[in-house]
């Protein structure tokens, strides 16, 4: 069997979002003829609050390689796990290598500093490499535009960074096209050299069984009879604030046609731990709603009891934001819970096409920025029709068929087909 290397500096039990890319690619590359090992750095680097039930979903006999890593200093200079891990991560990468034999070396990204060692590695040991895209590398975010702003450092430092991690890649991933669009375009070059592939995370059923395994019950909020409860887990976006400050200006400007409506926001503070970084509260009190109709609990909470909380709601809020390329990874979660979906998109993003072809929930679609008045027109409507959508829907009405491409299995094996192929 052929051995790849995967460099993810956070893996369970690391609680962050991106570490279920790697978690998911290393439990199925072995039905596809790949081994894989993991290198991380040790969990008693990481800043955020451990999650020992997420580590207990990791496939049996996977081969894990840790690192250690600069101590996070006081005051907080450098924070990313990537960064303060780099040549402790390079040094341990190589000599895996050499020693494994090993045949192809994949980093997801963020940490983005990371995808540097594909470039340095490569040209080391001669292996070949791919970058995964679960975020843009080069992008243009709120306060970038701000001269010699923090955020404008920062995106110029990724423009100068990308093309060297990326010039030798034998493989480009993303969880969407407009993922690593960006990057074909800025590098025309690469496809001559350079394999492209979309893959979205994925859903793992297995997950939530094992929710109902280990007993774990929900405690955010209860049912109560006669309420329509909708959850929304994971972070806010900086471009998603829009659509949702349209929502919260529909429901506010007639409250009473939602008072049998809570929508509770879970893991969206401004930092991972603290339950006072709230982000959702102040806009939910513009419009009077705050505690009344939206809830916010700003602390990140474990994955396993992410999907508790799901399974006991009424059903599932997707919000997306006013950029294309965003694809939220909830929406297989949430078809998995066997829940009603109500997503509010960008009409570009890939997650449209999936929850309506699955027929999994309903979906008001915007144009980005320049359609947020679709949604003041639009999500009353979409409301009510969602209302008789969930008072008549079965878990049994899914296109499961639609959905199995999606599933993680199904994702790896177009990862496995990718790396297997040669460079043109």
């Amino acid at each position: 069997m052929k051995r790849i290397l995967i460099i993810s500096p956070h893996f369970p039990p690391s609680n962050l979002a991106a570490v279920h890319r790697s978690r998911l690619f290393a439990q199925h590359l072995p039905a596809f003829g790949w081994e894989p090992i993991i290198l991380t750095v040790h969990e008693k680097y990481y800043e955020e609050l451990l999650d020992w039930n997420l580590a207990s979903l990791l496939p049996p006999g996977l081969k894990i390689e840790k690192t250690s890593a600069f101590p996070v200093t006081k005051p907080r200079l450098i924070g990313d796990i990537g960064l303060r891990a780099f040549f402790h991560l390079y040094r341990k990468a190589r000599r895996l290598i050499i020693k494994e034999k090993i045949e192809f070396l994949y980093i997801p990204i963020p940490s983005f500093y990371t995808a540097l060692l594909g470039r340095w590695l490569h040209a080391t040991t001669g292996v070949r490499y791919g970058i995964d895209y679960i975020d843009p590398w080069v992008h243009r975010f709120p306060g970038s535009d701000r001269l010699f702003s923090r955020h404008w450092f920062s995106m110029k430092l990724a423009g100068f960074l990308e093309p060297i991690a990326i010039k030798k890649a034998a493989v480009i991933t993303g969880v969407a096209e407009g993922y690593y669009k960006g990057v074909r375009e800025r590098n025309p070059y690469l496809d001559k050299t350079c394999l492209f592939g979309a893959m979205p995370y994925g859903g793992e059923a297995r997950d939530h069984t094992r929710v109902r395994e280990l007993g774990i019950r929900p405690y955010l909020f209860e049912r109560t009879p006669g309420k329509r409860i909708l959850v929304y887990a994971g972070a806010m976006l900086p471009k998603a604030y829009m659509p949702l400050e349209a929502i919260l200006e529909v429901i506010g400007s007639a409250p009473d046609r939602y008072d049998n409506l809570e929508i509770h926001f879970i893991g969206t503070g401004k930092t991972p731990n603290d339950p006072e970084a709230y982000n959702i509260k102040p806009l939910a009190e513009k419009y009077g709603l705050w505690e009344k109709i939206i809830f916010e609990h700003p602390a990140r909470i474990p994955y396993l009891d992410v999907l508790a909380h799901l399974e006991a709601s009424s059903g599932a809020f997707i919000l997306g934001s006013t950029e294309p390329h965003y694809t939220p990874s909830k929406v297989y979660q949430a078809v998995l819970s066997d829940k009603p979906i109500l997503a509010i998109l960008h009409a570009g993003s890939t997650a449209c096409e999936f929850i309506r072809s699955t027929r999994a929930g309903l979906v008001l679609a915007f144009d980005g920025e320049a359609g947020l008045h679709q949604i003041r027109m639009d999500f009353a409507a979409i409301f009510q029709q969602y209302v008789l959508f969930s008072a008549a829907f079965s878990p049994y009405q899914v296109d499961r068929s639609s959905f199995d491409q999606f599933s993680a299995k199904a994702v790896t094996h177009r990862l496995a087909e990718l790396i297997d192929k040669p460079n043109p």
